[in-house]
Formats: structure tokens, sequence, C-alpha cells
């Protein structure tokens, strides 16, 4: 196979494809990553890398440094249409270079679909979490809250957004440059121009989020994407190796680029007065300007350091819930609070303490310190979490998530061409 795939956000949007990427290189087939230019270092020398979006990367990020509050990420959706029509004509350029047999690509590379119609090869969609399947097990994941099982299904008519919102940008391009008709401005992301079914890739744990039911035959809960370099880093800080070389706990706090820069002062005093309360020892991420705060005796404050390798070294975690983190911290088997801030993150919130992994999830924008250090001191000292989130992590490292991908992949390529 030739495989392309094509995939755009946060490091979290980004990991998970890079897994993949490297396990079919490891199996024999080719694979090329297609994503941001600041993700090329990302991307091991066994993997081609064309770079896409970069421009939209840059928008995005200059956006993040200067939000205070979800309401401005409309704002920056705007800005960011004149990036993403750039977006689509780089996604055609490299898929003739490519010339794959089978496209993977995220929701938010849009052209993905319309290029596989094309060149005549399979599309696969694919996103770590389920968000694209209708079911009536659980409402789409970006809703806060449960709703009654007969009005869940309804709520993924959302899929149908991208559509009714960029739907002119994607038939122009469809038109203008791919040479085929115009689409619907209702359809969705889970049918093909001819009617047929997407076939979709969920990278995630079948113990962390059940496979509902009623969920198709197109739809596979594969299991985890991580990279075979887990837990490795070549040369870790020795402050750092230090810090975490005592008997005391020391818990993760970090809400990568979800923190809202306008806000960074104002969180880091929160977190650092809730560790203080808290009494206990912690790491601290800055991530992408969601928190500024400086280190103390008991506080090691970092820009940025791989999950895969500090996770294991910590007792617990505290992060915003992405879907990256969170597989992280549950597959280190650690005790996780999750602090969601917008998007899927309530919904991971929930998952984590339905599992019996950590307390009930405090939206970061309501947070006040002692309602944080009363979670971080729940989070530590039950043993319950402890010992669950052990059990759920020796569970999903039995899971063999990328290679389960391959041979669906394979399967829809032979499929495909019967």
């Amino acid at each position: 196979m030739r495989v392309l795939i094509f995939t755009f956000g946060t490091r979290g949007d980004i990991d998970p494809f890079a897994a993949l990427a490297e396990r079919l290189s490891a199996t024999g087939h080719v694979a090329v990553l297609s994503a941001p230019a600041s993700y090329r270092q990302v991307v091991s020398s066994a993997v081609g890398f064309e770079p896409m979006a970069t421009e939209m990367d840059r928008v995005m990020r200059a956006g993040m440094a200067g939000m205070d509050g979800p309401a401005q990420a409309l704002a920056l959706a705007r800005q960011m249409s004149s990036a993403m029509r750039t977006s689509l004509l780089e996604q055609w350029e490299i898929a003739q270079r490519v010339q794959p047999t089978v496209i993977i690509a995220h929701p938010k590379a849009l052209g993905g679909l319309h290029i596989a119609e094309r060149l005549g090869v399979p599309f696969v969609a694919s996103l770590p979490l389920p968000f694209l399947t209708p079911t009536e097990a659980f409402p789409i994941p970006f809703l806060a809250r449960p709703l009654p099982r007969r009005l869940n299904r309804l709520t993924y008519q959302f899929n149908r957004f991208p559509a009714l919102a960029y739907g002119k940008m994607v038939n122009r391009f469809r038109r203008e440059d791919l040479a085929l008709p115009r689409t619907s401005r209702f359809s969705d992301s889970l049918t093909t121009c001819d009617g047929d079914p997407v076939p979709v890739l969920y990278p995630f744990s079948h113990h962390v989020v059940p496979v509902p039911g009623d969920y198709p035959t197109t739809a596979h809960v594969t299991g985890y994407w991580f990279r075979d370099r887990l837990g490795r880093l070549d040369a870790p800080p020795d402050d750092l190796v230090e810090f975490l070389d005592v008997s005391r706990p020391v818990v993760y706090v970090g809400f990568g680029s979800m923190g809202f820069g306008a806000k960074a002062g104002e969180r880091g005093r929160l977190v650092l007065q809730a560790l203080q309360e808290a009494g206990v020892r912690a790491v601290v991420a800055t991530g992408w300007g969601a928190l500024t705060a400086h280190s103390t005796g008991d506080i090691m404050v970092v820009k940025d350091v791989p999950h895969d390798w500090l996770f294991p070294r910590v007792s617990a975690v505290v992060h915003h819930g992405g879907s990256g983190t969170t597989a992280a911290g549950l597959l280190a088997g650690k005790p996780t609070l999750i602090c969601p801030v917008l998007g899927d993150q309530p919904f991971w919130g929930r998952r984590v303490h339905e599992l019996g992994v950590g307390p009930q999830p405090l939206p970061l924008r309501t947070a006040s310190p002692t309602a944080l250090a009363d979670r971080i001191l729940q989070l530590i000292s039950q043993q319950d979490y402890a010992d669950t989130a052990a059990t759920i992590g020796e569970r999903i490292a039995s899971e063999d998530g990328t290679g389960r991908a391959v041979e669906l992949l394979e399967s829809i390529q032979a499929a495909f061409s019967d």
C-alpha cells in the first residue's frame, strides 16, 4: 500500500497518525504523513513527510496565544478561512506527488474525501474520539452534558456543520481543482458522493470507551495508536530527573494548548496556590502558553516534556482532557483529574470519572485554588483510583492498535480493488 495521511491540529491530533505511519512503514508499506511543518521533527526518518496547513497552524497558534475564552474560538475560525483554502490546494498537490493507494484523514483536513474520489482510491476517516458515528449510547462528545438515549443519535447531525460552513469553498475546490461535480451542502463526512459508507478508524481503547452496540461494521475501534519509542527520552534534563528522584509523590499539571494565553498568568497563580494548599510536589507544564509560573522548591516548571516519558515517573496527572494526554495518562496507569475547557474534554473527563480512575472533572474556567487543591488531594489519597488506573493501564498496554489499523487498511484496499 501507499498510504497518504492528512492531519491537522494540536499534538494530540498528530502523534497517533505519526504512530500509524511508522507502523505502516515497519510492515513494508509506504506511508507519508502530511501535517503542518512545525511537526516535521515528530516523524521518524522511515516515514515520508509532506508539509500541509502550515499557515493554518500559524494562525491557530497566534490566535490561541491572545485568547481569553472559548467565545473567541469562533473569531479564530473565521480568520482561518483563507489559510484553509491554501491547505486544500496543498493536499491536492501532495496527493499528485505521492499517488496513494489509500488516503486516511482527520476530519480537520477537509480535502481527503474529495481527493480520494478524484484519484479513485479508498478513503478512510479517523480521529481519536467517538465523534463521527451516530449512536444512542452517548451524544456527540462536544456536548458537555449527557442526554436521554432517544436524543443522542440526533446530536450527530452536527457532523454536517463542515459542509454547511465550508461547502462553498469545498465545491469550488471540487470544480476548479479536481474537476468533480459539486456536492450537497447538507452532506456528512461518512458517505461518499456515490452513497457508499466511509470506513472510520477510531484510535482509542474499548476499555476506555466501550464499543456501542449500534455501531455499523464500517466503524472500527482499534485501540490507541502509540509509538514504539514509548518511555524513552534521549537527554532528560538533569534537574528534572533529580526532582523526580525522591520518595514524596509528584503530580503532573498541564493544560496543553487549551488554556488561552490571555489568562496565562491568572491560571498560573491558580495552579501554584492550589498546589501549595494541597501540600504536594508537582511538575507544571506551561504548554502553548496555557499558564505562566516559576519553579520553587516543590514545583518544577517545564515547557514541554514527552508524556510517555514523564507520566510513568509521577504519581498522578492533572490536565485539560485532550484525547492524547488522556490516553498517555491512562496507559501509564495514573490516577487522573481532568479540568476541561472545551470540545471533547468534558467527555473524557466523564469517562475518567466513570471508569473510577479519578474524581469528578473540575472545569478550568470555574476552578478556584481551594477546589483544585481538594480535587488533587482526592486524586492522590484514594487508593481505589490508583488501583483502577493501574488495571486499565495494563489492559491498554496489551492492545496493538496500530497493528489492527494496518490490518484494516489492508482489507479496505483489497475490498475496494475487487
